[in-house]
């Protein structure tokens, strides 16, 4: 069956950090027949995330910060604990994640390897992740990390055994889902 879609209308609705469109297509529906769908779509951009292992140690790297939406849908004190992550900024995808595990753990990693894309909210959001890992060595700490101030990151470092982070996700203290994502793909790949 050819599948198709078609956009019919685009309408901004806001444009301040991010971008908020009314968007209205016409698709190919799996009966093959043509249908119309009006959507509000945030267009974020795209980013770059990595968990950071250490096979000798077993312990992987994990940061908290302060994440308002989480607040605003029931996550007290609004903290959130995740792997290293920012938006592109129109780097590449390698470049961003390097330069995010920099500013934000102060590692200096020698090398990343890509563990696929993702869409975390497809119904609503445009923004895809780009999902890395990264081995470390206490040895490529090259600064203290926490975030860059100018972009109101105040970010702690944690150093954490791999099995215990899987049980933060099991016990719903990891709600993050390029993290759990990560984290399972470091068990599934054999690396941790």
């Amino acid at each position: 069956m050819n599948r198709s879609a078609n956009i019919i209308d685009t309408k901004v609705l806001s444009n301040n950090r991010f971008l908020l469109k009314e968007v209205t297509v016409n698709y190919t529906g799996l009966d093959g027949e043509i249908h119309s769908t009006k959507r509000e779509v945030y267009e974020r951009g795209d980013a770059a995330s990595a968990a950071l292992y250490n096979q000798q140690t077993g312990k992987v790297i994990l940061i908290n910060q302060f994440r308002l939406p989480t607040f605003l849908n029931g996550n007290p004190g609004g903290m959130l604990k995740e792997v290293c992550a920012g938006m592109l900024d129109g780097d590449t995808p390698e470049t961003c994640v390097r330069r995010e595990i920099m500013e934000e753990t102060g590692y200096k990693i020698d090398a990343v390897a890509a563990a696929g894309e993702i869409y975390v909210s497809p119904a609503g959001c445009t923004e895809r992740i780009y999902l890395f890992t990264a081995p470390y060595t206490a040895d490529m700490r090259t600064s203290s990390g926490g975030g860059l101030v100018e972009e109101q990151e105040y970010i702690e470092i944690e150093e954490i055994p791999f099995e215990e982070a899987l049980q933060l996700i099991a016990r719903g203290e990891i709600r993050d889902a390029k993290t759990i994502v990560l984290l399972y793909h470091l068990r599934i790949q054999g690396l941790m």
